[in-house]
């Protein structure tokens, strides 16, 4: 992993450690209870990849990613003391920021290992959606993942973006960065004109 890499991977920790924090001071967990969700948040999603790769678990070799969930947390319990006076879609915000992050840097982690485009996008999307859908149900929510306004499916063109640019050999850079851009563009605008996908409405008949 390259160094700018390395660092845009610890940004979404903090970002996604943030979403995780500002959901857990919404439902006014303890501190314990805001650091266990800012955990959960910020690396349950690329441990499932890592698990499911078969690669080492990449905080269990890395502390930093450890020490910035901490430092996330602290900081959040500092500077905002009353988490219901921020903007209403500013979990909706910072999650998606995590998720257009997380998704191009779990598909270039498949590749890296030499896995096809096919299951680099699935571990993208593994990435990006694990830790919330984690925080959601200890937050005893449905996940985002599965709800109709459009989540998961800005984690799928995300990483369909980066192998495809890939493919057509654009620069490893300038691929990573226009998948990002794609999947938080789709994710923000799904956030702010309420865009989603036909709902599936299985309508039971009665007799």
């Amino acid at each position: 992993m390259t160094l700018w890499v390395y660092s845009l991977d610890l940004f979404g920790t903090a970002v996604f450690a943030l979403s995780g924090a500002l959901a857990a001071g919404r439902h006014r967990m303890d501190p314990f209870g805001v650091l266990v969700l800012a955990a959960v948040t910020a690396i349950g999603g690329g441990t499932l990849r890592d698990t499911i790769l078969g690669a080492p678990v990449f905080w269990l070799h890395d502390h930093n990613y450890l020490y910035l969930i901490l430092l996330t947390v602290v900081l959040t319990l500092i500077l905002v003391r009353r988490p219901w006076r921020l903007p209403p879609s500013s979990l909706a915000i910072a999650d998606a920021v995590g998720l257009a992050l997380f998704t191009v840097i779990g598909t270039q982690k498949a590749l890296t290992m030499e896995y096809g485009a096919l299951i680099a996008v699935v571990m993208g999307l593994i990435t990006g959606v694990g830790g919330g859908i984690i925080r959601d149900l200890l937050c005893r929510r449905i996940p985002m993942v599965l709800r109709t306004e459009i989540y998961a499916t800005a984690s799928i063109l995300g990483g369909l973006v980066y192998t495809c640019s890939l493919q057509l050999k654009f620069e490893a850079e300038a691929a990573l960065m226009l998948a990002f851009f794609t999947a938080l563009i789709i994710r923000l605008a799904a956030i702010r004109w309420h865009l989603s996908l036909p709902a599936f409405d299985l309508k039971t008949k009665r007799d």
